[in-house]
């Protein structure tokens, strides 16, 4: 049976990605979508999220803009990476699917109220629409059967030596979710920059030849071109896809139950990720972190879930 899913997304070239892993692939029955500001203000992420199942030919998933920053902190949106409006590179069309009405968390309540078993969770960018829920809808907790977050770290930073963006933006509202007691796997920058954006991937996506895969092109060549000027790397990393294939096969990856704190405070490393890999510590063990990436396995995912689209 697919396992029901909701995406809290900022859009973002990665999370559109993220969209179409989860419509393109049978395993997974996308329920919901929601948005943030993070990677763009949330005007671009909710357009762009509605932009990205448009494309793909998706109907039915209701999509519902949420917080338009973070709980305590003023957003600080990554167009440096992704562009002004948060999706730089191909002419954007005009979006078929509609804005749902509902606030995200009122959506997420919603679509977990109607649900005959628990729903993943899957935020691919700031925990703030997910922070915010937990503390509106503590009735619902028991609704939520795994919490699976592109976020964080276990070593390098993207905003700083240690803090990665996600996390950074909103570290209250990881520091909450963390804390939630949810089950709550953490695919940080150590796995994520295993799933690098080479020309043979770009390739083969193109190779689908559907409409789809030329968009996916367009998005990873202004990525990389991105992550180049940025930081040197010829070939970007393909972050939040990762989120949906452990989602489908969690062997997709090799995974470390450990202890990890969100550091909120300190003037490096607010927004870091404390993995205690090590148990030096002595604390509960509350995440599963992903730690390597079958490259292979997930590539062939993303590229098999683009040639499901239109």
């Amino acid at each position: 049976m697919p396992i029901p899913v909701i995406i809290d997304c900022d859009p973002g070239h990665d999370d559109v990605f993220a969209l179409w892993l989860a419509t393109g692939n049978p395993q997974i029955d996308l329920r919901a979508v929601t948005t943030v500001s993070g990677n763009g203000y949330l005007k671009y992420t909710t357009l762009n999220a509605r932009i990205a199942l448009s494309v793909a030919g998706v109907e039915g998933v209701p999509v519902a803009a949420g917080a338009a920053k973070p709980l305590q902190r003023e957003l600080t949106p990554a167009d440096w990476i992704h562009g002004e409006n948060a999706l730089g590179g191909p002419e954007l069309p005009a979006p078929t699917v509609p804005e749902d009405p509902r606030s995200a968390v009122q959506l997420i309540a919603d679509t977990l109220r109607a649900a005959d078993e628990p729903v993943t969770l899957i935020p691919t960018g700031p925990l703030t629409n997910i922070a915010t829920f937990l503390m509106a809808h503590p009735e619902l907790h028991d609704k939520v059967r795994e919490i699976i977050w592109m976020g964080g770290s276990t070593g390098r930073g993207n905003v700083g030596a240690y803090p990665e963006f996600n996390a950074w933006v909103d570290p209250e509202a990881a520091d909450y979710v963390v804390r939630s007691g949810l089950p709550l796997t953490m695919v940080g920058l150590n796995i994520s920059h295993q799933a690098l954006i080479t020309e043979d991937v770009i390739e083969r996506i193109g190779a689908v030849g559907n409409a789809t895969g030329a968009f996916g092109v367009e998005l990873l060549r202004f990525f990389c071109n991105s992550y180049n000027e940025v930081e040197g790397m010829m070939e970007g990393p393909l972050h939040d896809p990762i989120t949906v294939a452990i989602a489908i096969d969690r062997a997709v990856a090799s995974i470390q139950r450990a202890h990890v704190d969100v550091e909120t405070k300190g003037a490096f490393t607010s927004g870091a990720t404390c993995v205690d890999l090590h148990d030096m510590l002595g604390k509960e063990k509350n995440v599963d972190v992903a730690i390597t990436l079958d490259v292979d396995r997930f590539w062939n995912l993303v590229v098999d879930a683009v040639a499901e689209l239109d």
